[in-house]
């Protein structure tokens, strides 16, 4: 064979024997590389770690949400909105977060309100099949008392008689954050133990111009029977009670909201010391500075919360507080707005001077206001123990004896002796007397009352079509009622 034709010969077969060998060791490299695969564990997915984050926090923060079933007289709803001045025989459900292990649980007090008897259900035990039925044993169920509520924030504080019990802890350190993943877990229409993950729409919210409350706005999905269940983070941490939703459907939009923890803690430590929540007044109303408004008073800034008004003569007026004051801080605490004024106003102790720092023109000033202890209204009379025994059923209306407790509420009543309109009884069979809550009926038929007792004797001998004059007293005004019985 010639000599080049050889060369040729040899360098292909050098070149296929070449390839044998690369794709002989590609094969084993290849074969090593599968056993190693199939000896290591599997790295999680990002999708698995959040997964299990979520299985982890709802399984911590599910065995401390009840639920609460009640049975009594509550305001009547009509669409999602509260009529405090009519009532009526109703059977609720919402939820609770059990707070510490001997049985104190924190709820909404509209859940609760004009209770007969209320039942807490602890939520089931953990099984190992998730198919598997967990009925509501005896022992789950359990009779609870109301320690104390607050109409304003719409808290409440039950105890059972349990102990061991697990629970949320509350805490003030966790900061919350716009858009961070948090979870709504309760009893939406009744079913029990369920959570829902949205996130923090906003963290601090005003829903009515009229109303100092401010909320955590969340798009989790809450609907009615979460009232009262907890609103956590991904940690389990208690951001809010879930308290109320927008809606014109009734159902959820997106817009739910949550009492913030903050304000949470202090109503449970003021319940659970006293029963009753104890705010602070210093005389002075604030809202929330717009450039407009800063333009047309010349003021420094553009944005925080403004002194809008001065009682005359009250403490904040005493202390040199004036309208036009821009409002820098209270309590050492930044105010950057009017929810940031109103927390801080709400969170103050009854026992302490308020320091307040203002900026007045250019002048940046720190004034000392001694507080007074701010009352509720007249709702507070809606939470009568056995309201259902102050039902005057012929005139569709609930009451109560005008005594000393009664009257402070009752700010610049003339009367001394008469008997206490507390709401209107709901129902298509209502009588229109033309009462209103907070009405001080001092006469019937010319007859002074002195007690509810009184009042119901005298009503009951009245027939249908008898004439009927009610002498009241309406925000301090004398008129008469005239009506005929139905």
């Amino acid at each position: 064979m010639p000599r080049l034709q050889w060369m040729k010969y040899g360098l292909a077969a050098l070149l296929v024997a070449t390839r044998v060998r690369a794709q002989s060791t590609a094969d084993r490299t290849a074969t090593d590389s599968l056993a190693l695969v199939q000896k290591a564990p599997a790295s999680p997915t990002l999708l698995q770690e959040l997964d299990s984050s979520l299985e982890k926090v709802v399984a911590k923060v599910s065995p401390a949400v009840v639920q609460i079933a009640v049975t009594g007289y509550g305001p009547l709803e009509d669409h999602g909105h509260t009529d405090t001045s009519r009532i009526a025989r109703q059977r609720a459900i919402g939820s609770g977060v059990i707070v510490d292990p001997d049985g104190y649980i924190i709820t909404n007090a509209h859940v609760v309100e004009g209770a007969q008897r209320i039942h807490v259900i602890l939520p089931p035990r953990g099984g190992d099949s998730t198919l598997e039925l967990q009925p509501i044993h005896a022992e789950q169920i359990l009779d609870a008392r109301v320690v104390g509520s607050h109409k304003q924030s719409d808290l409440a504080l039950l105890k059972v008689e349990a102990s061991h019990l697990p629970t949320v802890p509350l805490r003030t350190d966790v900061r919350v954050r716009q858009g961070e993943l948090v979870f709504a877990v309760g009893s939406p229409e009744g079913l029990r133990d369920s959570v829902t993950m949205g996130v923090v729409s906003s963290v601090a919210r005003q829903t009515n111009p009229d109303n100092p409350m401010i909320y955590l706005q969340t798009d989790a999905a809450i609907n009615p029977g979460n009232s009262g269940g907890p609103l956590v983070d991904i940690d389990g941490n208690l951001l809010g009670i879930n308290t109320f939703i927008l809606s014109e459907g009734g159902g959820s939009e997106g817009l739910g909201f949550a009492i913030p923890a903050a304000i949470v803690n202090f109503d449970y430590q003021s319940l659970r010391k006293s029963g009753r929540v104890q705010r602070v007044a210093i005389g002075a109303k604030a809202q929330n500075i717009t450039p407009i408004l800063a333009a047309g008073l010349g003021l420094a800034r553009s944005w925080g919360a403004i002194i809008s008004d001065i009682a005359v003569g009250g403490v904040g007026d005493a202390a040199g507080l004036k309208i036009q004051d821009i409002v820098l801080g209270i309590d050492s605490h930044p105010v950057l707005g009017l929810p940031d004024f109103v927390a801080a106003l709400y969170l103050h102790p009854v026992d302490q001077v308020l320091k307040i720092d203002v900026l007045r023109g250019t002048n940046r000033l720190s004034l000392n206001v001694p507080v007074v202890v701010y009352h509720e209204k007249i709702d507070e009379l809606a939470d009568i123990p056995e309201l259902q025994k102050s039902l005057i059923r012929k005139l569709s209306i609930f009451v109560t004896e005008l005594d000393g407790s009664v009257k402070q509420l009752l700010r610049g009543a003339r009367s001394d002796s008469g008997v206490v309109v507390v709401a209107q009884a709901a129902g298509t069979n209502a009588v229109d007397t033309g009462l209103e809550a907070e009405d001080i009926i001092r006469a019937i038929d010319g007859a002074p009352l002195q007690s509810v007792s009184q009042l119901r004797a005298i009503v009951l001998k009245l027939g249908q079509g008898d004439p009927v004059v009610l002498q009241i007293e309406r925000k301090g005004r004398l008129q008469y009622l005239a009506f005929e019985m139905e």
